[in-house]
């Protein structure tokens, strides 16, 4: 028998697995070009996505904009020439929030989809604000629950601060008093911890004076190079019940 090089052995070894390689791919060729067509279409899919939402934020964003105009709007007769030519004005404050919440609302029940928009937790809470301005507690409430739930810290620290303030209204004052403790502990670019502290500091007036001169105290030497606050403070001290 012919003796087999090494070299001639490894070109042997080479060429078998080159065929079954070949064989592989032959066979299995329906198999790889499926494979290969799904990740195509995932990245596709992905790509869609992605373009959806950056569309469906802008328009939520838009919506809400609109809503926003209306929330903000002047009311009463359009002093002459004190506003620019064609702002939006409405003859009562009932009137005004009224649509406003409407267009709130719309933002909610247009966009309110997983992953929700920025703009529906914005909308959510400004209806529970036209509720409230509506004389609607019971119905802020509830909302203002839900809004102080979304995942963004500082949208759900605005629902929070005027749910408090609602909390106040139907005599949950033990409710208030720990949403705004718990505000200041963990303050946000929409709730600094001076604003919660100052409303504490307001729940105390009646039930612990004393606690409520301690936080006064505190914030006027806080804020004493601000002239317009430290007054404030001192005021509230000095209608402080003894």
């Amino acid at each position: 028998m012919a003796h087999i090089s090494r070299h001639e052995l490894k070109q042997d070894e080479l060429q078998s697995t080159y065929e079954e390689f070949e064989e592989f791919v032959r066979t299995r060729y329906k198999e790889i070009a499926t494979a290969a067509g799904i990740v195509i279409v995932v990245a596709g899919l992905a790509v869609g996505l992605k373009t959806y939402q950056v569309r469906r934020e802008a328009e939520a964003s838009e919506a809400l904009g609109v809503a926003l105009k209306t929330f903000r709007a002047y009311v009463g007769e359009m002093p002459q020439g004190g506003l620019m030519p064609g702002l939006q004005t409405f003859p009562t404050t009932q009137e005004k929030y009224k649509k406003a919440q409407a267009q709130f609302q719309e933002v909610i029940t247009k966009f309110a989809s997983t992953p929700e928009p920025k703009a529906v937790a914005i909308a959510r809470y400004h209806v529970g604000l036209c509720q409230a301005f509506l004389g609607d507690s019971a119905a802020a409430v509830k909302t203002l629950e839900e809004a102080s739930r979304t995942s963004d810290r500082d949208i759900a620290a605005l629902a929070q601060f005027a749910l408090a303030g609602e909390y106040l209204k139907v005599g949950k004052t033990a409710e208030a008093t720990r949403i705004y403790q718990e505000l200041a502990a963990k303050p946000t670019a929409t709730v600094p911890a001076s604003t919660a502290q100052l409303a504490l500091a307001d729940v105390y007036r009646s039930t612990d004076p004393k606690r409520a001169r301690e936080i006064y105290v505190q914030l006027g030497a806080q804020f004493a190079s601000n002239t317009t606050i430290a007054q404030a403070v001192k005021d509230k001290i000095s209608t402080l019940p003894q």
